[in-house]
């Protein structure tokens, strides 16, 4: 047997319902505070000291992702015409 209710209400009136705190004042506050803080670090923050802080690490970081990789085939292409065939 199977039943099924559906209910037909709202967020405010679910949480009336079941007895949870109303939190919507405190989440109104929360978010403006953290609007403002990240409109003010947005407002500090110069996209031409960030490009040539962060630009220079991920070259360096890229360049050595590829030596890896180069010397990764290079090992591998070398171990592959060395083995021998027993037989």
């Amino acid at each position: 047997m199977k039943i099924s209710i559906d209910i037909d209400c709202t967020p405010l009136e679910a949480r009336r319902f079941l007895g949870l705190p109303d939190v919507e004042a405190m989440q109104k506050v929360m978010m403006d505070k953290l609007q403002e803080r990240m409109l003010s670090a947005l407002a500090s923050t110069d996209p031409d000291m960030l490009m040539k802080t962060w630009l220079p690490a991920g070259l360096a970081g890229l360049e050595q992702w590829q030596k890896m990789f180069w010397a990764a085939a290079e090992g591998a292409a070398n171990s592959g015409g060395s083995r021998s065939k027993k037989g």
